[in-house]
């Protein structure tokens, strides 16, 4: 029995349909990839405007982080004394009075003993790319070192060189993380998520 004409292209429309995502996402992966590093140790770049921090979960606001983000402080204190940049950017969530994680990346880096003329803050980080977009046109950086976990680097670093950023990446993963299946999954979604955000240009919660 022949297959019309009709069904072969609703098949073929079918099949770009559902390998899309996957195209987009290893394009994502394969554009971050050779501006990232390992960890700090093996970072060269140098004079860079700001070693920029990614907000994750917290407990509380007064510095108690959850490990994700502890390692990626940890990560960028040592970026930090090792003259990558003269000052850490810390973007995340502050949405409201109860949970912050802006503060409470600060409040970390004081009890490290870090120099608060150091610290500079986002407080509207609300998602990685809002992040990327307020670095460079609200903080003025054109060239940052973004410090993640490395499944979160590919974007970020996607993101921030879409934007015309000189972007680099260090990957923050210190220690085996909880739920790093769904941490995957989720992570393949917001490739494709944020790609159509660079794409189309979105503006940010608050610019």
């Amino acid at each position: 029995m022949l297959i019309g004409t009709k069904t072969v292209l609703w098949l073929c429309a079918v099949l770009i349909v559902f390998m899309l995502p996957f195209a987009i996402n290893r394009a994502v992966v394969s554009a971050a990839l050779p501006y990232l590093y390992e960890n700090a140790e093996q970072c060269e770049i140098s004079e860079a405007d700001c070693i920029l921090v990614l907000g994750a979960l917290v407990y509380d606001n007064q510095g108690s982080l959850s490990p994700v983000l502890q390692d990626r402080m940890e990560c960028a204190l040592q970026l930090l004394g090792q003259g990558i940049s003269d000052r850490l950017l810390l973007s995340g969530d502050h949405g409201t009075d109860e949970y912050d994680e802006v503060n409470s990346m600060l409040c970390y880096a004081n009890k490290r003993g870090v120099d608060k003329s150091l610290l500079f803050q986002d407080h509207a980080g609300f998602s990685t790319y809002e992040s990327m977009v307020r670095a460079k046109e609200i903080f003025g950086c054109k060239k940052i070192v973004i410090v993640t976990q490395k499944s979160h680097l590919y974007r970020a670093v996607y993101i921030a060189r879409s934007l015309g950023m000189e972007a680099y990446g260090v990957a923050a993963d210190l220690r085996p993380y909880a739920n790093q299946k769904s941490q995957g999954l989720r992570e393949f979604m917001a490739r494709n998520k944020d790609f159509l955000s660079c794409l189309l240009h979105i503006s940010p919660t608050y610019g």
